[in-house]
């Protein structure tokens, strides 16, 4: 019978055979692909700031909402707020 080895190389002869059409168009694509990644990782270096530093995280202040205000239920319950 046959080992692994002669199973991979028809394996990859059928590939080549069945897939010849579309391999340019998928090393074409993998290109692209490791462009663009090279390209996020290089732009998550620089940061914002161009020298390599991370801007400090921006606070958004909120108001806080008491639940019984809102009808929302009331956490763990399921039930509207001042049912028993």
């Amino acid at each position: 019978m046959f080992g692994l080895s002669e199973l991979a190389i028809i394996l990859i002869v059928v590939i080549l055979v069945l897939g010849a059409k579309r391999l340019p168009d998928l090393a074409r694509s993998a290109g692209k692909s490791a462009r663009i990644l090279k390209s996020e990782a290089r732009a998550m270096k620089d940061g914002p700031d161009g020298d390599g530093e991370t801007a400090p995280p921006r606070v958004i202040r909120g108001e806080t909402v008491d639940r019984r205000d809102t009808g929302a239920p009331e956490p763990g319950t399921g039930r509207p707020p001042g049912h028993a």
